[in-house]
């Protein structure tokens, strides 16, 4: 269901931005915004076009899109595995940041997951990404100092092609 709301960006763009269900149909203006998002981390194979679908497929409920016309101002990767919920990707676009849709954005997802009954969220900033771990702490977001995170990649051919 989509969520329609007022905000300065309907001043920006003359029109209400609204806020739905992410589709593999959206995957070409995702990406582009994803592509130029200062920040963002993505892989050969986990952000392509078939392996969102793959994700969207296992988590059709827990991601969105803002968009205000037919433009994407905004997306959030976010899904499950049963137990625990993990946003991988949120990005809004730079001129239109403070406005409150990556808020919203990360809002709806966080209430998909309860919906489906998780509990508990997680997520992974670059260190070097300040104004990616500034957002998450503003909306209440804590850092675990007691957890170290491990990585293995499964596939060689999944490389991080991000610009960062």
């Amino acid at each position: 269901t989509p969520f329609r709301c007022r905000s300065e960006i309907a001043i920006i763009f003359g029109g209400e931005t609204m806020i739905r269900s992410m589709t593999i149909l959206d995957y070409e203006r995702i990406y582009k915004l994803w592509s130029t998002t200062e920040g963002m981390g993505l892989r050969s194979i986990d952000d392509s076009k078939a392996g969102i679908e793959r994700f969207l497929k296992r988590n059709p409920r827990t991601s969105f899109v803002a968009e205000v016309g037919r433009e994407i101002v905004g997306a959030i990767i976010c899904g499950h595995d049963g137990r625990r919920g993990y946003i991988y990707h949120l990005a809004v676009k730079e001129n239109l940041r403070g406005k409150g849709i990556g808020r919203q954005l990360a809002a709806r997802a966080c209430q998909a997951l309860k919906d489906e009954g998780i509990t508990r969220c997680g997520l992974f900033v670059y260190v070097e990404n300040d104004i990616g771990k500034n957002f998450w702490l503003s909306q209440g977001w804590a850092t675990r100092p007691d957890l170290v995170y491990y990585d293995y990649s499964l596939s060689p051919d999944n490389r991080d092609i991000s610009q960062n």
